[in-house]
Formats: C-alpha cells, sequence, structure tokens
C-alpha cells in the first residue's frame, strides 16, 4: 500500500465480519475497500470545476457517439 496508512480501533465483532468476508490473499484494507465500493457520485459532487465538467461531458457525449457509430457500422455491415 503506497498511501499513508491510519489505524482505527473496531469492535472485535466487526473485525470478525471484515475477517469473514476477507477473500484468500486479501489483506483486510483490500476487503474493505471491496466492501465500501468506489465513491458515489454525490460524494464526487463539487469536486470539479464547472469548466471541467463540461469537458468531461463533452469527452463522454463523443464516446457514445463514437460507440453508437462502431456499432451501426458493424450491424449495418453483417447484413
Amino acid at each position: 500500500m503506497s498511501e499513508a496508512s491510519k489505524t482505527i480501533r473496531v469492535s472485535d465483532t466487526l473485525h470478525a465480519r471484515i475477517k469473514a468476508q476477507n477473500r484468500e490473499g486479501e489483506t483486510l484494507n483490500e476487503t474493505l475497500e471491496r466492501l465500501l465500493g468506489e465513491p458515489s457520485l454525490r460524494e464526487l459532487a463539487g469536486t470539479l470545476s464547472d469548466e471541467d465538467a463540461g469537458t468531461m461531458r463533452e469527452a463522454i457525449d463523443a464516446s457514445h457517439e463514437q460507440h453508437a457509430t462502431e456499432l451501426s457500422e458493424q450491424f449495418d455491415g453483417a447484413e
């Protein structure tokens, strides 16, 4: 783990519950990351400037258009 780390205290019961979800070869940190999942969109709200958000929206839209074009070409050519 290359990030700085913190120590947290959890009850024995919670520790056992986390450990029960632990997969073979997985650290407790990895187990917690897997169980918690990625940040939700709500958690990400406000992290981008309006300009950056607009740029990302444009890139996503362009990607969707490109994907639709590729699918259309693929299926139109299959007939």
